[in-house]
């Protein structure tokens, strides 16, 4: 059993979790690409039973019984939902509390992997910007 708390960026929506985690994920689906605009998203599985919501949040239909849950008030991404699973709800890892060492277990949709991501640990990594913003 898992106690989690989380919350979009502006603060707006919060929630917290009591229950069992069902999976731990990166999805590179073109779905979860174009949703994030980033090029691949870690959901963390949780029962629908467990999870408390406060805050207003907004729901889309990406695809038909497939809801992707934001904050209307910064746009946080927050989950995705499907009546393919029915019993879980996929929430955005990186709406997680700091506190939480999460950590997937499982890469899905690899065909649609962005291929530049291999690339990554090949090329130079800073702490902060390389170079400082202005302003």
């Amino acid at each position: 059993m898992a106690k989690l708390s989380g919350r979009c960026l502006c603060g707006e929506v919060t929630w917290t979790y009591d229950g069992e985690i069902t999976r731990s994920l990166v999805c590179h689906c073109t779905d979860c690409q174009r949703a994030t605009s980033a090029p691949f998203a870690a959901f963390v599985g949780l029962r629908p039973e467990g999870l408390v919501w406060a805050g207003p949040i907004n729901r889309f239909e990406s695809s038909p019984q497939t809801w992707r849950d934001f904050c209307s008030v910064c746009g946080t991404r927050l989950t995705f939902r499907s009546d393919k699973w029915p019993g879980e709800v996929h929430v955005h890892a990186a709406t997680l509390d700091p506190s939480h060492p999460y950590r997937p277990t499982a890469q899905v949709m690899l065909r649609s992997r962005a291929d530049w991501l291999d690339d990554l640990p090949s090329i130079p990594h800073h702490h902060d910007f390389e170079i400082s913003p202005t302003g």
